[in-house]
């Protein structure tokens, strides 16, 4: 069958022009003018469309195959329900079929050659084509350009599962990951050129190299995934890969960095919600890059994605590998980080996952052993120490970490339902050498007492054995020997240490540690690390700046107990002059009459050698003693 043209129809066919088109209101210029009677109409979906068999066989095969299939040679009514983009797309095909010029543009083409497919406008049967026309237009425009694949990508979406079958998804993936890295090593070449010393300087304002990043955020999550992994094995950098998908889990998941918990709770009432919540964020996981010290990721943002995947309900696994993210990093993280809200569709009534908080610590903690383990076979290999001040790197994470669980312990310590033997375990989860001094510890148990007054003596017992007396600054031992809230036990410990540091002050032995062993005679902490043999570096460095900064205040309080002892020593005259008021009359009148003949005999003294004075002397001691006083 040839292809009948318009100006053919209007030549052997004239009556009132039908072709027409329910969808919306349309200019007449569209399309071209004929007289020529419908003698088919095509449904797709809702809309119906007056057309002709002519046009539309010469084309378009699908059309022309049920044409030819039909039982009644006289068929006038067509169904194309399956038309990939529906009426618009069947709308854009038949004018292209009726010779009218049709724009192929980036929000069409993906539809376009889908329906093309569909309805089988192939070079088979007839030259230049729909899909001839679609796969030029891909090829020359969407391909080389990473924004229009990214748009194209966005409206295949709506067509699936033709737009996989026709492998148009799969080529747009592969053009974007290859046109990303491809970008990103121009990038690095441009970037080292600028550098040359021998290069001219030229003042450019460059876009950002990861642009494309934000775009991806229109994606769906399936597509994104595809995305990101071709661009993962294409070599894509690890901190481009992570500010991808903080941009995406920014758009994608609600409340991402929210601080306040009962809003994030809220946020999570609808079970829609959080099914989605649950899966994107365990697909973004499971796309982060490596674990590592190191790691290109935020802690804010793994903290975020803790607190999502904790009130999503998340599975153990995503959860646990944001733990250790979090535990690799955690010299790094702030109070805010770590306040993990519990969830309450489980049934707890805790404010904080503190189980969660635990493990994290826990990661931390179990590095921090497996780098001891390393630093021991160097000192062994080496036969000396490797001097670990509080300055080094190593050292100084340790005290960072230390400081948070402290801040930890207080915010939860106000909770009611915390039981005391949860606020333990994790107070004792750091080593002894984390903590410098232990007044952030002893705030924590401060607070969780006065929280808790109805605990058992045993627990308030086992809560203060937690800090270490000979760590507390002067402020804190102060305020421990007067807190009712302490067992005595802790109170007479304090008093105790107290003494020993006033003592060794006094003696000037500045060589004695106030902080540990002294000489031997007192015990160590079982988890103190240190060996009965040597004290590590890092101790005795410690030691040293401790009991320099411990003189210091027992010079401070030594001047207070002074003071109050003069003050009590005023006071206790005071008290005794005011129990007896007679005896005080009687000892001011006989002073003022002995200062009387005092003063009657000295007139008659004259003055004499020093032989006659000391004569006089004696005999006015003399009469002195038989006078009143």
């Amino acid at each position: 069958m040839g292809v009948a043209t318009v100006t053919e129809l209007k030549q052997n066919v004239s009556g009132k022009r039908t072709f027409r088109s329910s969808l919306s209101t349309r200019h007449a210029t569209e399309w071209p003018l004929s007289d020529v009677s419908s003698d088919l109409t095509v449904e797709v979906g809702t809309s119906s469309f007056a057309l002709h068999k002519f046009p539309l066989v010469s084309r378009c095969g699908k059309i022309r195959k049920l044409l030819s299939e039909a039982k009644d040679s006289k068929v006038t009514r067509i169904n194309l329900q399956g038309t990939p983009g529906g009426a618009e797309a069947f709308e854009l095909a038949a004018k292209f079929c009726y010779g009218v010029s049709i724009e192929i543009t980036l929000s069409n083409v993906a539809m376009l050659r889908c329906a093309a497919h569909y309805l089988q406008m192939t070079e088979e049967f007839a030259d230049k084509n729909l899909e001839l026309r679609t796969e030029i237009y891909i090829k020359e425009t969407v391909i080389p350009n990473i924004a229009n694949s990214i748009s194209v990508l966005h409206r295949c979406e709506n067509l699936l599962p033709l737009a996989e079958e026709i492998n148009l998804v799969n080529r747009i993936i592969t053009a974007i990951a290859t046109n990303v890295c491809k970008e990103q090593l121009t990038s690095g070449l441009s970037k080292l050129e600028h550098n040359l010393p021998l290069k001219p300087m030229t003042v450019e304002v460059e876009p950002p190299s990861d642009w494309w990043g934000k775009a991806l955020a229109v994606l769906s999550l399936d597509f994104f995934q595809r995305v990101l992994s071709a661009m993962k094995s294409k070599g894509l950098k690890q901190d481009s890969i992570s500010r991808i998908l903080i941009n995406y889990a920014h758009n994608s998941l609600q409340n991402l960095l929210v601080r306040d918990i009962q809003t994030s709770k809220g946020s999570f009432s609808d079970a829609e919600t959080q099914k989605k919540q649950k899966v994107i964020v365990e697909a973004i996981v499971s796309l982060l890059p490596t674990q590592s010290r190191k790691s290109p990721v935020p802690m804010a943002f793994l903290s975020g994605l803790l607190k999502t995947a904790t009130m999503a309900s998340s599975s153990t696994i995503c959860k646990a590998d944001l733990e250790r993210r979090i535990g690799l990093q955690l010299d790094q993280a702030i109070l805010e980080d770590i306040l993990i809200p519990s969830n309450s569709h489980n049934g707890h009534h805790l404010l904080y996952d503190n189980d969660s908080v635990s493990r994290i610590f826990s990661v931390f903690v179990n590095l921090d052993d497996e780098e001891d383990d390393g630093s021991q076979l160097r000192e062994d290999r080496d036969g000396c120490y490797e001097f670990d001040s509080p300055s080094s790197p190593k050292q100084s994470s340790i005290l960072k970490v230390s400081k948070l669980m402290d801040s930890y312990l207080a915010e939860i310590a106000l909770d009611s339902n915390l039981t005391p033997s949860k606020f333990i375990a994790l107070a004792e989860l750091l080593p002894d050498h984390a903590r410098v001094v232990n007044d952030g510890l002893y705030r924590a148990v401060d607070i969780f007492l006065k929280v808790h007054p109805n605990i058992k003596e045993s627990e308030r017992y086992r809560l203060c054995k937690t800090i270490d007396c000979q760590k507390l600054s002067q402020d804190a031992c102060s305020h421990a020997a007067q807190n009712e809230r302490l067992p005595v036990q802790m109170a007479v410990q304090v008093l105790y240490y107290e003494q020993i540091r006033l003592r060794n002050a006094m003696n000037g032995n500045h060589d004695q540690f106030f902080f540990g062993l002294v000489h031997g005679q007192y015990p160590q902490r079982s988890g103190s690390g240190v060996g009965s043999g040597a004290i590590s570096p890092r101790d005795n460095y410690a030691s040293v700046r401790r009991e320099n900064r411990e003189l210091k205040l027992e010079v401070a309080r030594m001047r207070m107990r002074l003071t109050d002892l003069e003050k009590d020593h005023a006071s206790m005259k005071q008290e005794l002059v005011r129990a007896n008021p007679a005896n005080k009359l009687l000892r001011s009148f006989t002073k003022k009459l002995s200062k009387l003949n005092t003063l009657f005999r000295m007139k008659d003294v004259k003055p004499i050698r020093a032989k006659a004075a000391s004569d006089a002397r004696f005999l006015f001691q003399k009469r002195r003693r038989h006078s009143i006083s």
